[in-house]
């Protein structure tokens, strides 16, 4: 997709990577993301999202590849790209002798008129002692402070890793419903988050991140569909491998996770019962000792991804 291709209020990046040492932090990918909308980064930590988070602001600078944000391509050390960018980093940075009211200030400095007048009052509404020092704060109290100077300037883009993380319940859902409040005004929401409950109560869209790579990426109605399509079974004794991966692809259904005496598939078709009787009716298989079909959550669906449980 050419520059001009790219719609405002978004963000496209285009084969990022990025190298430490030994390490590939960041895989090349090709990846959109908005106009408007929310969109979660999800994977298990070490996965590279915040590099990736990094790269497209221009904090970190890209070993290859090129972005995109809002029409703006991302050169030198970004200043150009974070005019049109907010962004809340994953790490607690502030300065303690400061108030919370100063420390506002500080944050939003060189934005929009209306925006000290913005923070205060979302810092407010979060409770937060804007004339204590930060020093004094909590660590949630903390966050909540960045997250109140990063969505108050007038700017189309947010980009915000773990906002979430460290906050009670209650502060939670009220970050979470500010971002929807913003993603309704138009604006373009990044997220990074392991969190699967905020993801499927927040984002629209999903990119699924591991090692550095993107494996999936996916709507979030989509996802709940994929993970209420998930078949699990379970075999008695032992049962050969080679024989089991054979006959399970008879079946026509996609494979998903065979670990051990435990296989889990994904029904593709629309009814899904035809898959199901597929399934059923395959020769060669063995007899189940349990199926779960439609009930799986979507902390299951993560675990058949990375092969780790979610949070």
């Amino acid at each position: 997709m050419s520059a001009a291709a790219i719609p405002r209020g978004t963000i496209a990046a285009r084969g990022l990577s990025r190298t430490f040492g030994s390490k590939q932090a960041v895989r090349p990918f090709d990846a959109t993301i908005g106009p408007g909308g929310v969109t979660g980064i999800l994977g298990p930590n070490g996965s590279g999202k915040s590099t990736f988070l990094r790269m497209l602001l221009g904090l970190v600078p890209p070993d290859a590849g090129t972005a995109h944000l809002d029409g703006v391509r991302l050169a030198g050390d970004g200043t150009a790209v974070r005019r049109r960018a907010t962004y809340m980093p994953g790490e607690i940075a502030v300065y303690g002798e400061l108030t919370g009211r100063e420390h506002l200030s500080w944050l939003v400095a060189g934005r929009d008129a209306g925006a000290l007048g913005r923070a205060l009052a979302l810092a407010e509404s979060l409770q937060l002692p804007l004339d204590r020092r930060v020093r004094g704060y909590s660590h949630g109290m903390k966050r909540q402070l960045l997250f109140s100077g990063a969505l108050a300037p007038d700017v189309p883009l947010r980009v915000l890793d773990e906002p979430t993380e460290g906050l009670d319940p209650t502060r939670r859902r009220q970050v979470l419903d500010h971002l929807r409040d913003e993603a309704a005004r138009g604006v373009t929401v990044l997220l990074s988050s392991h969190h699967l409950g905020e993801v499927e109560r927040a984002c629209d869209r999903v990119l699924f991140m591991k090692e550095g790579r993107l494996l999936d990426e996916e709507d979030t109605r989509r996802f709940r569909t994929r993970a209420s399509r998930l078949v699990r079974l379970r075999f008695p004794g032992e049962v050969d491998p080679a024989a089991l991966r054979a006959a399970l692809a008879e079946t026509g259904l996609r494979i998903v996770r065979i670990e051990g005496l435990e296989a889990t598939l994904l029904v593709e078709d629309d009814p899904p019962r035809a898959g199901l009787a597929r399934l059923l009716q395959a020769r060669g298989l063995p007899e189940p000792s349990s199926l779960v079909f439609g009930e799986l959550s979507l902390h299951e669906l993560y675990r058949e991804l990375y092969g780790e449980e979610g949070v």
